[in-house]
């Protein structure tokens, strides 16, 4: 609590810097959340149920801005990223006696130029992935565990898990009748070896990719290609020294005051060279996401379904199934000039399937979460 009383009192006294200085924006949210949630599995025929789990979460963000003239501009987001506390990254669960801690950090940061036909930019980039499940598909093609506590493709876990953000250098500039961009992401810094006979080691070949966008509209329909290409071997979540690459689309389809989402992405890696844990393996999967999703005034809703063939020879092909389901009714109390305030009851569901090649049967497990949110902006 010191801590984000000591980074308000900062953001407080730069907001009021001299006439000199860029006069630095302060906004932000707070939300709190009452969650249920219920597990089942069946696993190799072992049933287990969880019907009794009710948490009590909540989240501060604080975002600042700075206009330094000319086009040039700064951006952050101060968030919580722990996920030590009740599981749940950037939320805190009440503890013990209240003996929770909340923490405030750099979630992303940015600066660039804004310029009449172009921009570029540089730092922790925001993703916008609750809106765009590419990333998701890349990062997580297989569930970190067939478990409850596992990350699956689905359950937008980059928004989560990755807070949203990576680091990279983007340039964007109007082409035709749309926007293009082009974003180098590093992934991580694995490479800390001199050039040898394996790959994922020597000089600029830590974890890179090239995120490729083109939104444009045809007729009133917006619709947005997409590709990811891993330029070097990556870690990834499951498998190590990979490269996956992926494509696909985002359109979006009014209707009237509502509107309609659609998203198709295809993600493959094939990699002679990659790595499970400590264990040389060629690596050969691919899957896709799908995803259709509606928006009209309070209501939005949207259905995912995720399918995953892994024919890594470490494990007999596995194939995973995932199908979830996200909806809400926001409510809103108040809403001025100032700020908002309103209410969101929510649910979540994901039923996930795991068949193995030569044995019988399908292993399931399943998650329901009911959410009522209470959120202020400021």
């Amino acid at each position: 609590m010191k801590k984000m009383l000591s980074l308000a009192a900062m953001f407080a006294v730069l907001s009021y810097a001299s006439p000199a200085s860029a006069e630095l924006k302060i906004s932000g949210d707070a939300a709190t959340r009452l969650r249920g949630q219920f597990n089942n599995s069946d696993i190799h025929g072992v049933k287990t149920t969880n019907e009794d789990d009710l948490k009590f979460q909540y989240r501060v963000r604080l975002k600042a801005s700075a206009d330094l003239g000319d086009g040039y501009f700064f951006k952050t987001l101060i968030a919580n990223e722990e996920t030590s506390n009740g599981g749940t990254p950037g939320w805190s669960t009440v503890g013990n006696t209240n003996s929770e801690k909340f923490q405030l950090e750099v979630s992303n940061f940015y600066f660039g130029r804004m310029l009449e036909c172009s921009h570029y930019m540089v730092g922790r980039l925001p993703l916008n992935s609750f809106n765009n499940p590419i990333f998701d598909l890349t990062l997580y093609p297989i569930p970190t565990s067939f478990t409850n506590s596992g990350v699956y493709a689905v359950d937008v876990p980059v928004f989560q898990w990755n807070y949203d953000r990576v680091y990279g250098m983007n340039y964007g500039a109007k082409v035709g009748d749309g926007d293009l961009n082009a974003t180098l992401v590093v992934l991580d810094n694995n490479s800390v070896t001199e050039n040898t006979s394996h790959t994922g080691d020597g000089l600029f070949n830590d974890g890179y990719l090239l995120h490729l966008t083109y939104k444009t509209t045809i007729g009133n329909v917006t619709v947005e290609p997409q590709a990811i290409i891993t330029l070097t071997d990556a870690q990834g979540a499951t498998y190590q020294k990979i490269s996956p690459n992926s494509f696909g689309a985002n359109a979006t389809i009014p209707a009237g005051k509502s509107k309609i989402g659609l998203s198709g992405f295809y993600t493959v890696c094939q990699d002679s060279k990659g790595t499970a844990g400590n264990t040389s393996a060629n690596v050969d999967y691919s899957g896709y996401l799908l995803r259709l999703k509606g928006e009209s005034g309070p209501v939005m809703a949207w259905v995912d379904y995720n399918r995953t063939v892994d024919k890594t020879p470490v494990t007999p092909d596995v194939t995973y199934n995932n199908i979830f389901v996200w909806a809400q009714y926001k409510v809103n109390v108040h809403e001025s000039a100032t700020g908002t305030f309103s209410v969101t009851p929510t649910l979540r569901y994901r039923a996930s399937g795991r068949d193995i090649a030569g044995t019988s049967g399908t292993d399931h497990n399943n998650q329901l979460r009911t959410e009522l949110w209470a959120s202020v902006t400021f």
